[in-house]
C-alpha cells in the first residue's frame, strides 16, 4: 500500500471529499488527487494541517498506525489484548471475526436456543446476549 493509498484511506475514514480535505491544508483538489495517485508527495505543512482533523500522519507516511490516533476504547482493547494469554487472544479474534475461530471454523452453537457465550479475559468477562438484546457491561433488554 502506498502513501497515496493510505492518504485516501484516512480521508475516507474521516468522511471528507477530496475538495474539502484539500481545503483543510489550503491546497487544491488537483493536488489532493495527485497525492492520492502518488504523482507527487504531500509536504509537511499539508500533513500538519490534516492531522488537526484526526488524520493519522504516522500511518500515512509509514504504514504503521499511531497509538495517539486510537480512540480510548481502541487503546484499551489493544492494551488488554497485548496482556492476554494466547487462548484469550484466539477467542477475541474469533469473536471479532463474527463467531469464527482463527482457523476459520465456526464457533457458533448448532442450536438457536443458546442463551449466552462467555469469553473470559484477564480482566473482564464478556457475554454475547441472545438475539435482540444489547450486550455491554450489563445486558439491556430491548422492548
Amino acid at each position: 500500500m502506498t502513501i497515496g493509498d493510505r492518504l485516501r484511506e484516512e480521508r475516507e475514514r474521516l468522511g471528507f471529499a477530496q475538495p474539502a480535505f484539500a481545503a483543510l491544508a489550503d491546497t487544491t483538489k488537483k493536488s489532493q488527487i495527485d497525492y492520492e495517485k502518488d504523482v507527487t508527495q504531500p509536504k509537511a505543512g499539508y500533513l500538519a494541517a490534516i492531522s488537526k482533523v484526526g488524520a493519522d500522519v504516522q500511518y500515512i507516511v509509514t504504514g504503521v498506525r499511531s497509538v495517539a490516533a486510537l480512540t480510548n476504547d481502541e487503546a484499551e482493547l489493544l492494551e488488554r489484548f497485548r496482556a492476554a494469554s494466547l487462548e484469550v487472544k484466539a477467542a477475541a479474534i474469533g469473536a471479532l471475526k463474527g463467531g469464527t475461530s482463527s482457523k476459520g471454523e465456526s464457533s457458533r452453537s448448532s442450536t438457536k436456543e443458546r442463551k449466552a457465550q462467555r469469553i473470559e479475559g484477564s480482566m473482564q468477562v464478556f457475554h454475547k446476549a441472545p438475539k435482540g438484546d444489547i450486550a455491554g457491561r450489563d445486558i439491556n433488554k430491548r422492548k
